[in-house]
């Protein structure tokens, strides 16, 4: 083994625990940030050993720290009489720096040890800790909307805010919610279930097992464990409202879920030849062009907790989802449509990337819109996310074949519905060829929309 290959074997060990030691420091260092409320406790700390010191002082009449101190000054003297005070001083403060930081440090180190997350082996707790002050600071969101739309965005907006609402329609008929629906008189729950899970703080296991589809078993089949959990839940809590808050501690959910309405909701659509269709999953199927959309009960209440969020709001978006039996919904119920009217955050619609056969074939981007404000009465929005390029040529004959295209961004006619454009890439494909929204690429341009309109509004 030569002399050289040693050398470098040393440099290389050298360097590496030069960085280790720059790493501990950073972390160390990091305790110290502003807003992790550990220097005040510190110093709270410290105060308290100095006065249980001067307490017991005072108790026993200062006798035995009479000596102790004597003993201090003797071996101080000792230390003095050898090296000058301009030496010793230094060395003795710096050897109680040392000491001071070893154990501040192997007390971190404990603590980490013990609480560090499970799946975070690599990650620091202050930096945990740093995360979960940052998103807790986070601009308070209300997201609106239902389907696969709302919580592919959700799971984008989570890394971003713990401050967000998601409120849901509850309109679906078809499927296991549909059935419990139907058996049980619950209020359907698979789009909350979405949202719930899409929120879920990282608990893997419980999430896929909310999420879990039972394939076999007599009435079971083809509903998902969550579904039924809710449905249990709602009716031990009493509705399902308290069924979501306890399920959200389950799953530790960053944020909350809302249903728009506790009514017992049934969508209906006036298609343009006359026809009149009653039911979510039947719109779609009915294969016509809606030209009206209401629900039965008429003017549905609003949940309370929906409308303070939508008052306290800092940030608003509607979408993405099936425009008639998603979003739209949401708007039915008046007290939610007059809450998004009323605010002054910033709100925006995320337009969908393709249309959908039996609610939106043939619609722009304007289309959309104008099919908002017909349903409210109002204007809703300031902004509208469209998505800029057009998927590839494989999704687009995949998505042909089922009567389905890409929604055309007319830009006149939004610029003259008063609606500002938003453009940006927020596409994903997969290997088979569905297209959806990108949820980290639609909340990054999200939450960059969000910044420059609330620094426009000087807010």
């Amino acid at each position: 083994m030569s002399i050289g290959f040693l050398r470098q074997a040393l440099n290389t060990l050298q360097a590496q625990s030069r960085r280790r030691t720059s790493h501990r420091v950073n972390q160390w260092f990091k305790w110290l940030s502003p807003g992790i409320s550990v220097k005040r406790w510190l110093l709270i700390s410290v105060a308290g050993v100095v006065l249980v010191s001067l307490g017991l002082a005072i108790w026993i009449k200062l006798t035995p720290i009479f000596w102790v101190l004597e003993f201090l000054r003797g071996i101080l003297g000792a230390i003095a009489d050898v090296l000058p005070n301009y030496i010793s001083g230094p060395l003795v403060i710096l050897f109680g720096l040392l000491l001071v930081l070893w154990g501040q440090t192997r007390t971190v180190g404990s603590i980490t040890e013990v609480l560090r997350p499970k799946g975070h082996s690599e990650e620091e707790l202050i930096d945990v800790l740093l995360a979960h002050r940052r998103l807790y600071r986070g601009p308070k969101i209300v997201v609106i909307g239902g389907g696969t739309g709302l919580s592919t965005l959700l799971r984008g907006l989570k890394t971003y805010s713990a401050n967000i609402t998601a409120i849901v329609t509850v309109a679906d008929d078809g499927g296991s919610s549909g059935r419990l629906r139907q058996e049980f008189g619950v209020l359907p729950p698979g789009d909350i279930r979405n949202c719930l899970a899409a929120l879920a703080d990282e608990e893997k296991l419980l999430t896929e097992l909310f999420q879990y589809r039972f394939k076999a078993g007599d009435g079971l089949t083809g509903h998902s464990f969550g579904n039924l959990f809710l449905t249990a839940m709602s009716d031990i809590t009493g509705d399902l409202e308290r069924a979501v808050a306890a399920s959200s501690k389950v799953l530790a959910v960053r944020g909350q879920v809302l249903p728009a309405t506790l009514s017992d909701v049934r969508l209906w659509a006036e298609l343009a030849d006359g026809r009149r269709i009653e039911g979510e999953s039947s719109i779609p199927q009915a294969g016509g062009t809606i030209v009206k959309i209401g629900c039965i009960p008429a003017n549905p209440p609003a949940l309370p907790t929906a409308i303070k969020a939508i008052n306290e709001a800092d940030y608003i978006i509607i979408g993405p989802g099936s425009l008639y039996t998603s979003l739209i919904p949401n708007l039915l119920v008046p007290q939610i449509a007059d809450a998004i009217a009323a605010s002054v955050a910033p709100r925006i619609y995320v337009c969908n990337i393709m249309t959908q056969p039996g609610e939106t074939q043939g619609y722009t981007v304007s289309d959309h819109i104008r099919a908002i404000d017909a349903a409210c009465g109002r204007q809703l929005f300031d902004a509208v996310l469209v998505h800029k390029k057009s998927p590839s040529a494989h999704s687009l004959i995949r998505y042909a074949q089922q009567k389905s295209h890409p929604v055309f961004l007319d830009r006149e006619a939004v610029l003259e519905l008063g609606r500002r454009i938003v453009l940006a890439n927020i596409l994903f494909e997969d290997d088979i060829g569905w297209v959806r929204h990108n949820p980290q690429k639609l909340a990054r341009v999200l939450f960059r929309w969000y910044s420059g309109a609330h620094q426009g509004m000087g807010r």
